[in-house]
């Protein structure tokens, strides 16, 4: 994985993002899961935040009867957060419903307890799985990093049902790349694998250090798989507003990934395309 070079990188993306119009690139069904995949684990990433940061400061007394919470896709496309009780994760005790892309203000808390629908234990089950399986890390098959927390992200769609662990900083200034894994669940909610999505850790800073040369762009490097990740379009989303770059570039093996942070728009290329462009520049 690679970091960032400004001067190097900026004109250069700049005639890639000239040419993609005129020459080839490559949007395929792949991609295109890959976009709608990031871009789901964004919005319920901040619905968490959100719904977290509202239940902590107006709920105090609630604090040490939750367990934990979850976020979902509701079917008119909304995006729900469920806090649940320590002592019967099947009992929700704070709900919230948000926009599509959620907002600070929820459109609707309900307090009243309930109990929590198929979907909600289910999602409840895989990610209390998935933080024990973490916390335990018997095959040392987990990293653990500085200044850094986990966030689980348990997705049900289809017949899938996984949980995504991406590795967020614990301090400000910084937007963080890698140490993310998917663990898979079957259709009773028991462990069917894990793997590792990037190799390796990196770290971007908001901005550039002595408030020259801004950072139009970013990137790094994939050994293992073709694209951009969904994790790592999750993590763009959800720092955008802080970071000045507005690019950031996956580079692979055959392709390299184009994502746009203000559009979100995802192009591909062949690498061997991004090279004669990057040659040609020279």
């Amino acid at each position: 994985m690679v970091k960032y070079k400004r001067n190097e990188m900026n004109k250069l993306l700049l005639i890639c993002l000239t040419l993609i119009c005129f020459t080839t690139y490559s949007q395929n069904k792949t991609t295109d899961q890959i976009l709608e995949e990031g871009k789901l684990l964004f919005r319920l990433e901040k619905g968490s935040w959100y719904g977290t940061d509202h239940f902590l400061e107006n709920f105090p007394t609630k604090r040490d009867s939750i367990l934990g919470y979850v976020s979902y896709e509701t079917s008119d496309n909304g995006i729900n957060t469920i806090f649940f009780n320590r002592f019967d994760p099947n009992e929700i005790l704070v709900s919230y419903q948000f926009d599509n892309v959620p907002k600070p203000e929820p459109l609707n808390i309900d307090t009243i307890t309930r109990i929590a629908t198929k979907l909600e234990k289910d999602l409840i089950a895989i990610n209390q799985e998935a933080r024990k399986m973490v916390t335990e890390n018997a095959d040392n098959f987990f990293s653990f990093y500085e200044n850094s927390s986990l966030n689980f992200i348990p997705v049900i769609k289809g017949n899938g049902k996984k949980v995504f662990v991406i590795t967020g900083p614990q301090i400000s200034g910084i937007v963080i790349i890698g140490n993310d894994y998917i663990i898979n669940y079957d259709k009773n909610n028991n462990f069917k694998d894990k793997s590792k999505i990037h190799n390796s850790i990196l770290q971007f800073p908001y901005r550039s250090e002595n408030g020259e040369n801004a950072i139009e762009s970013t990137y790094h490097s994939h050994i293992v798989t073709d694209y951009i990740s969904s994790t790592d379009i999750c993590t763009l989303l959800l720092y955008r507003d802080y970071v000045e770059w507005k690019q950031h570039i996956v580079i692979s093996q055959k392709e390299v990934s184009i994502f746009n942070l203000e559009h979100e728009t995802l192009f591909t290329m062949k690498k061997k395309d991004w090279e004669k462009i990057k040659n040609s520049k020279k």
